[in-house]
This record gives structure tokens, sequence and C-alpha cells, in this order.
């Protein structure tokens, strides 16, 4: 459910979070890419060449962490989560709506308690380090969560002001090149 009778697709916040989202995607996929090159990195010096690398496995948790809570956020804009419905649908139009909104009141929630914890834990571990990259502290391992829900917060209230976006193009992209492939 969302605010507006009619959203305005070029409305200056929109065009702002598409930017957000692209960047969202662009830094998910980068950290699944580097993932794919770390992992096996360290499985080939541990068991190849006999002497494990140490810093494979953390750099590989942080950049899971950046996949996770940064592309999360990509993916409810794009409405990729998975959505149980079938409780809602027998149910008449304006509940099905009532608890749609409840369900993003509850989002607005969620993302600004993880945000805001996320942020105190970030600031807590800031000055601890990891013992296998004593350079890297701790707080920045976590970084990826508070950014992550702030984003998702972002765009839950983007859907409540402006309505749903995962029609658009910026977020269907990959739909509409298999059907231009496929009219080809």
């Amino acid at each position: 459910m969302h605010l507006s009778s009619s959203p305005p697709m070029d409305h200056p916040l929109i065009r702002l979070l598409d930017r957000l989202y692209v960047a969202s995607i662009w830094a998910a996929g980068a950290a699944i890419f580097f993932m794919s090159i770390i992992i096996p990195w360290g499985v080939f010096t541990r068991y190849a060449l006999g002497t494990g690398s140490q810093w494979p496995e953390p750099i590989a948790i942080l950049l899971m962490m950046v996949f996770t809570f940064i592309g999360a956020a990509a993916a409810y804009r794009a409405g990729g989560h998975i959505a149980v419905t079938m409780l809602t649908d027998p149910l008449p139009v304006p509940a099905q709506r009532a608890l749609a909104f409840l369900v993003d009141v509850l989002m607005v929630v969620v993302s600004a308690f993880v945000a805001w914890y996320g942020t105190h834990l970030c600031i807590a571990t800031w000055n601890q380090s990891i013992a296998e990259l004593p350079w890297l502290p701790v707080g920045v391992t976590y970084a990826a969560m508070p950014i992550g829900s702030a984003i998702t917060l972002l765009f839950v209230v983007e859907r409540m002001v402006f309505g749903s976006q995962s029609h658009r193009r910026i977020v269907r992209y990959e739909e509409q090149l298999v059907e231009s492939d496929g009219a080809r």
C-alpha cells in the first residue's frame, strides 16, 4: 500500500534510490565475485601448497556480510524476497491492504533497529582487530549490517510513499534482456 495515488516515477528521490539500488547490486555482485576467487585460493594454498593462507576466511566472511545485507536491500526493492500470501489472498482487499501496511511498518521497525544496533556494534568493536588481519578493525566487518539495513529502510519508506518499484525497468532489467533476445 502506498500513500501516493499516482507515484511519479521521475521524482528526484526515486532517481536517487535508483542509483542506490544499482550501487547495491554492484556491491553485492562484486562481493560474491571476489568470494568465488578467494575461497578457492584458500583451499588451493591449504591442500595443494600445504601452507594455508590466513586471510581468505576473514575476507570471505566480510564479503558475505556485504553480499547478505546490501544484497538483501536490493532484493527487497526488486520484490525478490519470498512472500507467503496463501493466508492473505483469500482476504478481502481492504484487509490485504491493512496487512501489507502492517508488514511495511514492521519492516521499518526491524530495519531501523538493525541499523541502530549495527552502528553501535561497529563503534563498540572498532578498536578490536582480527587476529589474521591485525590492520582491519572488527567494526569494519560489521559495517555492512547497518549500511544494508539503512538502505533497506530507505527502500521500505519508498515503497510506502511511492508504491512498489518491482515492476520498473531498472529493477527488471534482466527480464527485458531475455525478452529482447527472444524477439531477434
